[in-house]
């Protein structure tokens, strides 16, 4: 008796505290609320040196809202837009006109065809199809484009402002559903601009 006495007393020193258990509840659901945060995040960016100049390879996440997610299986397409521009930064000017030595931008179209029950992505002439959701935005989600700085736009010893964004372009939706987006987040999708520098 004395024996299963020690351990319950020793189980009930143990325990943590409601109050502990109530925060370490709250962090997991914050844990797991950040990983299904709808938006659009970089996790890598980076020009590297290729014969023809600098090649453009990124990396980024994308969560649909579900109010995007449902637009997309009834049939709208959704399209993404990135942009990127090489700056050469004035700082004499405070930054304010900035020369823009290089840009350009590509669109990803995505939508949904019920009776494949697949999702189809296009971009220029090529299109490919999809299974399954993430799958299609992981390739929206990696940004590949060479050259997209030519060796002959840059002066060695200058460093350069590289910028990139990856956004859904609301003024390619349906005119009534452009309306609903002027008034909701839902419908809004970007990620921020990204910026680092190159020293060629």
């Amino acid at each position: 008796m004395a024996s299963s006495t020690l351990y319950c007393k020793s189980y009930l020193a143990s325990r943590p505290s409601p109050a502990l258990r109530l925060l370490a509840a709250a962090v997991l659901l914050l844990c797991g609320l950040a990983a299904r945060a709808e938006g659009i995040f970089i996790k890598s960016a980076e020009l590297t040196p290729t014969e023809a100049g600098y090649a453009l390879d990124a990396t980024y996440d994308i969560v649909l809202t579900p109010t995007l997610e449902e637009a997309l299986s009834r049939g709208v397409t959704l399209t993404f837009v990135t942009d990127f521009e090489l700056l050469y930064p004035r700082w004499w000017t405070f930054n304010l006109w900035n020369r823009v030595v290089s840009e350009f931008r590509t669109q990803h179209k995505l939508s949904f065809h019920a009776l494949t029950r697949q999702y189809r992505l296009t971009f220029g002439a090529v299109t490919q199809n999809f299974e399954a959701l993430p799958e299609a935005l992981a390739v929206v989600g990696r940004v590949r484009y060479s050259p997209a700085v030519r060796y002959q736009e840059v002066e060695p010893g200058n460093v350069y402002t590289a910028a990139l964004r990856l956004r859904l372009d609301t003024s390619q939706l349906p005119k009534p559903l452009q309306i609903d987006a002027l008034g909701s987040s839902d419908w809004h999708l970007s990620s921020d601009w990204f910026r680092w520098t190159l020293k060629p």
